[in-house]
């Protein structure tokens, strides 16, 4: 029964892990819809001290995202209009264990 049991647990494990459900799962940064577990990372943003959409940590080096702040027409990725209402993704400033590493610049923001 042992000698049974082993390769099927074995094949149930490396078929989970490789499924699109345990990416969903999981969650993550997709690059290509420059997004956060569907929470998108350009657009109106509000900062929350709790419940946010993502946690977010500014860096110097090896951001996830480049950030430019803008006024208007936040409508690529890396532009972010801060707001304090109706924001399309809700951000938490951390230092530790973020969702995301963003780093502000002055032009060319988007997906490193």
């Amino acid at each position: 029964m042992k000698t049974l049991f082993a390769p099927l647990v074995v094949m149930a494990c490396a078929l989970f892990a490789s499924s699109p459900l345990s990416a969903v799962a999981g969650g993550g940064f997709d690059k290509s819809a420059c997004a956060f577990n569907g929470h998108k990372l350009f657009g109106n943003i509000q900062v929350v001290e709790a419940f946010p959409d993502v946690k977010v940590q500014v860096v110097d080096a090896f951001p996830d995202v480049k950030v430019q702040v803008v006024d208007a027409f936040p409508d690529k990725c890396g532009k972010w209009k801060m707001v304090t209402s109706f924001p399309d993704t809700k951000v938490q400033f951390v230092t530790a264990f973020p969702d995301v590493k963003i780093k502000y610049v002055d032009a060319f923001p988007g997906v490193n």
